[in-house]
């Protein structure tokens, strides 16, 4: 039986644009009731190039999807894949009245209000602030101080902030398709929330959704959320390459890349051969395999240990004890699990989201994290409306664990 109604996630990234529709279940469960999808064309590393376009597939991808699912389709959850998403700690402190030294519920409501007042620049636009704990006179990892005893309460807060126009460009593009945006959520913190195990959050792991123009990653460690971040490199900066390097068109580099080519160089298809046929630029000739391993392998591995030293400036990489998790459309390319364990020098494997059942060719596809993850993120909120808090400040209870208030 359903606990709610249907929710609807639209990711508008830059290689497809893709619509789930989703219902949650008494168990928790999602089901994938339908989906819609198409290519991404007018989106440049996340961001809008061609907005007529883009509204234009979006109003396309929607009523696709309101046809898959038998549902009418009014309002959605939007993913964001911002090229530049930072994770800044923020925090706040308050003093407990003296005459009863109890930590009451409006101490914590001032001290969130406060750890979350972050002063940004008007370019930056604040998508989630997550609690990453409380403190007592100095007693660090408090869950929920409420009814404690204490002079000073403080608080420290993730706050995952982006670059304000193209997050708005994003949500007036679904508007203009005629549709209302609930909410917006980063694509790496949804990719999380679909893929990820409470277990795994306790002993520290990182997500890395590779997409085609950003990358996101967010970590846990010391059983909060610890990062977040995104960088404007991904799967087309591969294509790229192999444009230039093997001198081929986008679309044949697209073929290779997925056919044919691995992360990790691969001896034995050094003598193997790839036939191209005569295109109009370029004449009938064959390519190396192992040309377009080389050039795959400098890229992912450039990619992967620039997040590896982000990571490791941040004091976070040895903290991960669950490993490495890879989502998004990046995770399906060959090789790329074996690279990123030689990188991390650490476990590493594919997510896939958990407790989800019905479309397979979907709730299997390391690609649709993200918009699931969107969807769950939706109904909890859904089933549990916070008295005192937005959609986002319900996101850090739901994160951490903290109790709603």
């Amino acid at each position: 039986m359903a606990a709610s109604g249907p929710l609807i996630a639209l990711e508008l990234g830059t290689h497809r644009i893709r619509a789930v529709v989703g219902e949650n279940r008494d168990d928790d469960t999602l089901m994938i009731l339908g989906s819609a999808e198409a290519p991404s064309v007018g989106i440049r590393k996340s961001q809008i190039v061609d907005f007529p376009t883009v509204v234009g597939l979006c109003q396309q991808v929607i009523e696709t999807a309101e046809a898959d699912s038998h549902e009418h389709i009014e309002e959605v959850y939007l993913v964001v894949s911002n090229p530049d998403v930072r994770g800044t700690i923020n925090a706040g402190f308050v003093h407990i009245s003296p005459s009863s030294r109890e930590i009451t519920a409006e101490d914590k409501d001032m001290v969130g209000s406060i750890a979350r007042n972050l002063s940004l620049p008007p370019d930056r636009t604040v998508l989630h602030s997550v609690s990453q704990g409380y403190a007592v006179d100095g007693q660090t990892h408090v869950i929920n101080p409420e009814g404690m005893g204490g002079e000073v309460l403080s608080q420290t807060m993730l706050i995952i902030h982006g670059e304000t126009t193209p997050i708005q460009n994003l949500q007036k593009a679904v508007k203009e398709a005629g549709v209302e945006v609930c909410d917006s959520a980063f694509s790496a913190l949804c990719a999380g929330l679909a893929v990820l195990s409470p277990e795994q959050k306790t002993a520290g792991v990182a997500v890395i959704d590779l997409g085609a123009g950003t990358t996101g990653c967010i970590a846990y460690a010391n059983q909060v959320l610890a990062h977040a971040g995104s960088i404007g490199v991904g799967g087309d900066h591969v294509t790229n390459d192999i444009v230039s390097g093997l001198r081929v068109t986008p679309a044949v580099a697209e073929q290779l890349k997925i056919q044919h080519g691995s992360a990790v160089p691969r001896p034995t298809y050094r003598h193997r051969v790839v036939s191209l046929h005569a295109d109009g630029l370029f004449p009938e000739r064959t390519i190396r395999v192992a040309d377009l391993d080389t050039i795959m392998h400098a890229r992912m591995d450039e990619l992967l240990r620039w997040i590896r030293a982000d990571l490791d400036a941040r004091g976070i990489l040895h903290q991960l004890g669950a490993g490495i998790i890879l989502t998004g459309g990046g995770a399906a390319m060959n090789g790329i699990t074996t690279l990123a364990t030689q990188v991390f020098n650490m476990p590493c494997e594919v997510g896939r989201p958990h407790r989800v059942s019905g479309l397979s060719q979907i709730t299997a596809a390391p690609g649709y994290a993200a918009v699931i993850g969107m969807l769950r993120y939706a109904a909890r909120m859904r089933s549990q409306p916070p008295p005192r808090s937005s959609l986002k400040q319900f996101l850090l209870r739901m994160l951490t664990g903290e109790p709603p208030s």
